[in-house]
């Protein structure tokens, strides 16, 4: 097991557990977007840090849905103001 690996699995979890929390009417999409940011960026580093091929790989694939979902979220907001 790997600890950088396993971090940027946990890195993971919580951005999705954080997205789930802050969504909703009155949920701020740009605090939204910076945490789901910043945290699939951390995972990136812990997966790129992990020595291991499989947990490399691995974090990369599921830190990156986070990251371009927030992305998108970016794209949306800005296409939607005036």
């Amino acid at each position: 097991m790997n600890k950088f690996g396993l971090l940027s699995l946990l890195m993971f979890v919580i951005s999705i557990t954080a997205f789930f929390i802050m969504r909703g009417p009155d949920g701020d999409i740009y605090i939204t977007i910076i945490i789901l940011s910043a945290l699939s960026v951390i995972g990136l580093l812990f997966a790129a840090l992990s020595k291991q091929m499989l947990w490399t790989i691995l974090g990369v694939g599921v830190n990156l849905i986070p990251l371009i979902f927030a992305f998108l979220l970016l794209l949306a907001m800005g296409i939607s103001e005036p």
